[in-house]
């Protein structure tokens, strides 16, 4: 058996040192499958609390420590204070994993830092600082909400995922013996675990957010329609029940071939999977569709209770460099568009800048377009052009939807 705290070294070496995404380090990351448990509810749960961590360690540190004796610190605190381990085993796996790495040097470093460790001694910040800390939100996220929300931005920050949410085509009543909860729309379930078994390889079911199932509702029935931004499927697959025919455009390959196999899995036969730059125009698609879907890429500042890696790499300078291609994207499918149709933008985040922001500056750019009311039965706030979910009443998950029709 390897050193419990090895794999979630090795997986959060990725996300911290190498910019990895959480998930993927996870999946090519060859971990220990008798801990996998373990291993992943620790690697989530160092990056949920990574501002903590990092104030516990700067509380008891003269100095910075290297980045590998930080994350190997940041693994034992985590199981000192949120796990309850004894703090013998914690200081003693921390130590021996470091000498197994050819770390000795730090050994007595980390072991004497261990040993004195109090959390009690550790001073939270008030304010903005200390609901960055808490939440793990940049704080540029923390003061937009803070602003706009008030008091209730506290309860946004800290909402948490409620579980794994299930969509179900077929045989649900098989699985709904288990704990689960309800959610507004038709077979979408949340179950606090729920394994993966054959049912899903057969398209019984498959694993959709909440967030995208509530874009989905959002759409209107029509015949052609082209979701602009599709991987990994999800929505095209759901929205293939509503439309006569779907397109699903994506920009790189590898991931048109996911939503292949999303296709193929879930018995949809009426859509098809293309490579395509939905920023950059094609003649072909010159108004040919009745609906469009623009589900555009984000900070995904909605996500963070699911994707805790995210807060370390979206940047504020980085949001203006997403609105761009966001309203480059919104700007060229709407030439795809018929007279009559309905265009659809949405986002998984919870800034203004990137959802009313970018509806409200390509509605100065296309007066032939204009903002429709859309109804919703997940708790919701209505803004100046659309919908925004916020993850404290959508089940932790933050997301926005708008409605644009096209007028003669």
């Amino acid at each position: 058996m390897t050193n419990p705290f090895y794999d979630p070294y090795v997986i959060l070496s990725k996300v911290y040192s190498e910019g990895a995404h959480l998930k993927i380090a996870l999946a090519e990351t060859p971990i220990e499958e008798l801990n996998r448990a373990r291993t992943v509810k620790t690697v989530y749960g160092v990056l949920e609390n990574d501002g903590y961590l990092g104030l516990c360690i700067s509380s008891f540190a003269e100095r910075t420590p290297k980045a590998a004796v930080r994350i190997v610190l940041k693994i034992a605190l985590y199981w000192l204070i949120f796990l309850k381990k004894p703090r013998y085993m914690v200081t003693d796996t921390a130590v021996s994993l470091l000498k197994k790495m050819g770390k000795g040097g730090a050994s007595g470093f980390v072991n004497a830092f261990l040993r004195a460790f109090d959390e009690s001694k550790v001073r939270l910040p008030e304010g903005e600082e200390g609901l960055e800390i808490r939440s793990n939100f940049p704080r540029y996220a923390v003061k937009e909400l803070l602003s706009r929300y008030g008091a209730r931005a506290e309860n946004i920050l800290l909402a948490k995922s409620r579980g794994v949410t299930v969509r179900f085509e077929r045989n649900e009543a098989e699985y709904l013996s288990r704990p689960h909860e309800e959610t507004p729309f038709p077979h979408l379930f949340i179950f606090k675990n729920f394994a993966r078994d054959e049912g899903f390889d057969r398209g019984d079911y498959t694993f959709q957010s909440v967030g995208s199932v509530a874009i989905c509702d959002a759409v209107e029935p029509c015949g052609n329609f082209l979701d602009a931004c599709a991987a990994p499927g999800g929505k095209s697959v759901l929205l293939a029940k509503k439309c006569t025919y779907v397109t699903s455009c994506e920009l790189h390959d590898h991931r048109v071939g996911l939503i292949e196999s999303y296709f193929r899995r879930m018995g949809v036969e009426n859509a098809k999977a293309v490579q395509a730059d939905s920023s950059v125009f094609d003649p072909a698609f010159a108004e040919k569709f009745d609906g469009i879907l623009c589900d555009v890429p984000c900070s995904g500042l909605g996500t963070v209770s699911e994707n805790p890696d995210l807060p370390l790499s979206k940047k504020s300078a980085d949001i203006a460099q997403l609105t761009g291609v966001q309203l480059s994207i919104l700007s060229n499918c709407a030439r795809y568009l018929k007279v009559g149709g309905a265009l659809y933008y949405s986002t998984c985040s919870i800034l203004e800048e990137e959802n009313d922001g970018v509806v409200g500056s390509f509605l100065k750019e296309r007066s032939d377009f204009a903002a429709e009311e859309i109804h919703s039965p997940l708790p919701h706030e209505k803004t100046a052009h659309g919908l925004q979910f916020l993850p404290d009443t959508a089940y932790g998950a933050g997301f926005y939807v708008s409605k644009l029709r096209r007028k003669a």
